[in-house]
């Protein structure tokens, strides 16, 4: 706090010297009286008291901004290992499935072709080949119907007892979605229906 003369004052304020006087009247300005003499009394806050709380407050920020950035950083690079792992996991399932599928399926043809020819001897070797090739059709499209003359030829019944089903399956076609006519052959659908009712 500093204590000015009213000249002081006046000069400091730029107003007249009675403005002063008229501050002190109306209780703006504090004053005390000196040996006959009357003082201004005015808060003046020093530049460094009010610089030193900016500057403490800036270097806390700054101290907190370094520390967020740096554990950012450090998500992010976890973030990005966590990906990679993930990636990496699922190209190594997706390549042990593929795998799997892929011998199952050299098993399942090598059986029918066991089956083919141990189990229908009496087909020439042209229809064993015929007949092989549909099964491996089958296995490579599991999920569409095939012809009822491979259908029958699987199941290895004796030609009467083939011709009987045969007729069953003519038959139901128009009248069981099980059994459809497909550019004029017959077609049965065994991934979607079961059939044993008419093998019987």
């Amino acid at each position: 706090m500093s204590k000015l003369s009213v000249a002081e004052a006046a000069e400091k304020f730029k107003v007249s010297k009675e403005a002063i006087h008229n501050r002190i009247r109306r209780g703006s300005l504090d004053c005390v009286i000196e040996h006959g003499m009357k003082y201004v009394l005015i808060d003046e806050p020093t530049e460094t008291k009010v610089e030193a709380v900016p500057d403490k407050y800036y270097s806390y920020i700054e101290e907190e901004n370094t520390q967020l950035k740096e554990r950012v950083r450090k998500l992010e690079k976890k973030n990005s290992r966590l990906r990679d792992q993930r990636e990496e996991m699922l190209v190594l399932e997706k390549q042990k499935i593929e795998q799997i599928y892929k011998e199952r399926d050299e098993q399942l043809k090598q059986v029918l072709h066991t089956i083919t020819t141990k189990f229908l001897p009496k087909m020439s070797a042209q229809e064993r080949e015929e007949t092989t090739q549909e099964v491996v059709d089958v296995v490579e499209i599991e999920s569409e119907p095939i012809k009822l003359k491979t259908f029958l030829r699987l199941k290895a019944y004796k030609p009467a007892k083939t011709e009987r089903i045969k007729n069953r399956f003519k038959r139901l076609i128009g009248q069981d979605v099980r059994v459809f006519r497909k550019e004029g052959k017959i077609y049965v659908d065994p991934n979607r229906y079961d059939y044993s009712d008419l093998l019987d």
